[in-house]
């Protein structure tokens, strides 16, 4: 069954609180996008401004020129998973080490043009891996599907990894992206921009795990 995951991408602690507060009623698994102003071309909160309910299965999407300068204040909150870029300069494999022996769930993010067998070494280890099919620090952007191929490459390396996708997910794609066996799809403007944002949830989880449709 894949899991619907609104994204929290927000520039203050104020527009985090909204979005908190207007994701509460009806979110189980959320992705909080934290975006250094390097790596990514805007800057947002940072995890000492991160908190969630605490039923909330919280993932923080990374977007860091430099990772292992995060990881004591990740550690610190404890999110469920950490999701940092493949396309860092910076060897990952100790921050992913570090951050499951502090037991939170590891992943890494790949970028539209990159190929995971180039980084086969951190899918290996990873518990997540994220195809990024947007725009880095920006929500609504357009799905390219072709990403979707991504999917049996990645499990090629790592049968048991959990994937992810981001960008451009939304109502009349969530079910291709499901059935291409993406277990869990982050959604930012589809519910973000919609006036009753519990139904357009409703209808996401819905539609992504439709059965028996001819």
């Amino acid at each position: 069954m894949a899991v619907i995951a609104p994204t929290i991408l927000v520039e203050s602690a104020e527009a985090y609180k909204e979005k908190v507060v207007r994701l509460h009623e009806f979110a189980e698994r959320v992705q909080v996008d934290i975006a250094d102003g390097e790596f990514a071309p805007v800057k947002t909160i940072d995890e000492s401004q991160v908190w969630w309910p605490t039923e909330w299965q919280t993932d923080v999407h990374m977007m860091v020129k430099e990772p292992s300068k995060h990881i004591d204040a990740l550690l610190k909150i404890k999110p469920s998973l950490v999701i940092f870029h493949a396309e860092v300069e910076e060897d990952l494999l100790p921050t992913i080490k570090k951050l499951q022996d502090g037991g939170i769930k590891a992943g890494i993010a790949i970028l539209k043009p990159t190929f995971p067998a180039n980084y086969s070494n951190y899918i290996e280890q990873v518990d997540h891996v994220m195809i990024f099919s947007g725009d880095l620090g920006h929500q609504g952007g357009h799905a390219s599907l072709l990403q979707l191929e991504k999917v049996h490459l990645i499990r090629n390396i790592n049968q048991a990894v959990e994937i992810g996708w981001d960008g451009g997910a939304r109502i009349d794609n969530v079910f291709n992206i499901a059935s291409a066996g993406v277990d869990v799809i982050n959604i930012g403007s589809a519910i973000d921009g919609a006036s009753d944002p519990a139904a357009v949830y409703k209808a996401l989880v819905e539609t992504a795990n439709k059965r028996g449709v001819v």
